[in-house]
């Protein structure tokens, strides 16, 4: 039997599991090496689709060869954008949404999300999210933008109104060098 608690990481892709069929529309808001957009496409389904934003080329093009070689191509549309202008491309409701924040495994450094465009991109996604639908937010604090990203995303998290939403932080409170946190923010069923 594995733990629940390894990481931010595995706990997103769990609720991921437990959130998305086939058929369902999914979001990757920071595609990076297309590793959260083909872990998407693969339970979206043939029927499904999955939304992926990122600015740097280089990520558009791996995550495109990613998809090829698996053969999910087709359930994905990939985007040179930022996340922040998700409204301009994504017109249904989403039962998903994933963010995995900072700067791309192997890239530039210097080229990170950043808190304005981040909170925006949120804002736009509260108001995609189908009910029951849900927000995942993995967060690296380890640079200074990422601090700054994590204090931001706190205080917003923080006037989400809880009979619309249900937000969750969690964080490993033993691990050392900044682990990641993963923020869920789920829009409320009303039956």
């Amino acid at each position: 039997m594995k733990n629940i608690f390894k990481n931010a990481i595995e706990i997103a892709n769990g609720i991921c599991k437990s959130k998305l069929g086939n058929g369902d529309i999914a979001v990757d808001c920071t595609m990076g090496n297309g590793n959260d957009t083909a872990f998407l496409c693969s339970l979206v389904g043939e029927k499904g689709k999955v939304y992926a934003f990122d600015i740097q080329e280089e990520a558009v093009i791996s995550t495109g060869k990613r998809l090829q070689e698996l053969k999910l191509l087709e359930r994905a549309e990939i985007i040179l954008d930022g996340h922040e202008n998700i409204d301009k491309y994504v017109k249904e409701d989403v039962q998903l949404v994933i963010f995995n924040l900072g700067y791309l495994p192997k890239g530039n450094h210097d080229i990170t999300t950043k808190k304005e465009t981040t909170i925006e991109a949120v804002q736009k996604c509260l108001g995609l999210l189908k009910p029951n639908g849900i927000i995942l937010l993995i967060v690296y604090s380890g640079h200074e933008n990422g601090k700054m990203e994590k204090r931001a995303l706190d205080s917003f998290t923080l006037t989400l109104n809880q009979k619309e939403y249900n937000a969750a932080k969690i964080c490993f409170t033993n691990q050392i060098n900044n682990p990641p946190e993963l923020i869920c923010i789920e829009k409320v069923f009303k039956a």
